[in-house]
C-alpha cells in the first residue's frame, strides 16, 4: 500500500505577524519620507549641486599645508592632551563613588543613592561636551580650565555607567568569603570589589580618555582652550593652509593616542 507523504512548509511567523512586520516597514518608510521632507524643506539646491566644487576650490585653497605653522601649534596641541588627560582623571575619580552607589550590589539604599546615582550618570551622558563647554565658558570664563571641567563632567555617565555594571558582575562567591571573616563594609570594597573591578576600571577609562582626545580638540571653537582655538582663528580669517596644518596635527594626535590606547588594552588583556 503506498503511503502517500504530504511536506508542510515551515513558516517562522503566522500570517498576522507576517502582515504585522509588513506594516511596519511601511509605516517606518513613510515616517523616514516625511522626515526627509520635512529637513530638505527649505533647502536650497543649488548650493547642493555646487558643493563639490566648493569643496574642490577649498581643497586646492588648502595646499599645500603651511608648515610652519607647526611651531605655533605645539602648546595648544599640549593644553588638547591636558584637557583631556585631567577631564579624564576628573571625571574618573568623580564617577567611581557614582558607580558604586548605582551599582544594585554596593549601593548602600536603593529608594535614595541608586536613583541619585542613575540620574547622575544620565544626565552626564545625555549633555554632549561642547555643550557643558558653552556653560562652563560663561560660568568660568575662556580657557583650559573650562574644557577640563567639560571633559570631566562629559566622562562621569561614560566611565559610571560602565563601571556600575562590571561591579554588578563581580564573583560573589569572593566577596561572601571576605564577609564571612567579619570584614566591615570598607574591607569587604577594598579587598573583595575593587581588586575585582580594578582592570576594567582602567581599561573604561584609557578608552574614554582616547574618547575625550578627540572632543577635546573641539572645543576650543567655544573658547574652552586647546587647539581649537586656532582652528577657530584660522577658519574665521580663511586662512586655510593653516587649517590643513590643524587638521594633519589633530590627524596625527588621535592616531597616537589610538596606539596608546591599543598599547595599554594589550597589556590588560
Amino acid at each position: 500500500m503506498d503511503t502517500q507523504t504530504h511536506t508542510v512548509g515551515w513558516r517562522p511567523r503566522s500570517r498576522r505577524a507576517d502582515l504585522a512586520v509588513f506594516m511596519a516597514w511601511v509605516l517606518g518608510l513613510a515616517l523616514c519620507a516625511w522626515a526627509f521632507q520635512v529637513m530638505t524643506g527649505n533647502m536650497i539646491w543649488a548650493f547642493v549641486t555646487d558643493a563639490p566644487a566648493q569643496a574642490a576650490d577649498i581643497g586646492s585653497r588648502m595646499m599645500p599645508p603651511d608648515w610652519a605653522y607647526i611651531d605655533e601649534l605645539l602648546w595648544p596641541l599640549w593644553e588638547t592632551l591636558n584637557i583631556a588627560t585631567l577631564g579624564t582623571l576628573l571625571g574618573a575619580l568623580i564617577a567611581t563613588p557614582v558607580a558604586v552607589l548605582a551599582a544594585g550590589n554596593t549601593t548602600p539604599s536603593r529608594v535614595f543613592a541608586r536613583p541619585v546615582a542613575l540620574f547622575i550618570i544620565v544626565a552626564s551622558r545625555s549633555i554632549n561636551s561642547l555643550i557643558w563647554a558653552l556653560l562652563l565658558v560663561a560660568i568660568v570664563g575662556p580657557g583650559v580650565l573650562a574644557g577640563v571641567i567639560a571633559i570631566a563632567l562629559r566622562s562621569i555617565g561614560f566611565i559610571g555607567k560602565l563601571l556600575y555594571e562590571a561591579i554588578e558582575e563581580v564573583d560573589a562567591g569572593q566577596v561572601e568569603a571576605i564577609t564571612a571573616t567579619g570584614a566591615g563594609t570598607g574591607q569587604i570594597m577594598a579587598w573583595g570589589i575593587l581588586p575585582q573591578v580594578a582592570p576594567a576600571l582602567t581599561g573604561i577609562t584609557v578608552f574614554r580618555w582616547d574618547i575625550n582626545i578627540r572632543e577635546s580638540t573641539v572645543l576650543g571653537l567655544v573658547g574652552a582652550g586647546g587647539i581649537g582655538m586656532k582652528l577657530e582663528s584660522a577658519l574665521s580669517t580663511l586662512a586655510w593652509p593653516k587649517v590643513s596644518t590643524l587638521l594633519l596635527a589633530i590627524f596625527a594626535t588621535v592616531l597616537i593616542s589610538e596606539w596608546v590606547t591599543a598599547k595599554v588594552r594589550e597589556r590588560l588583556i
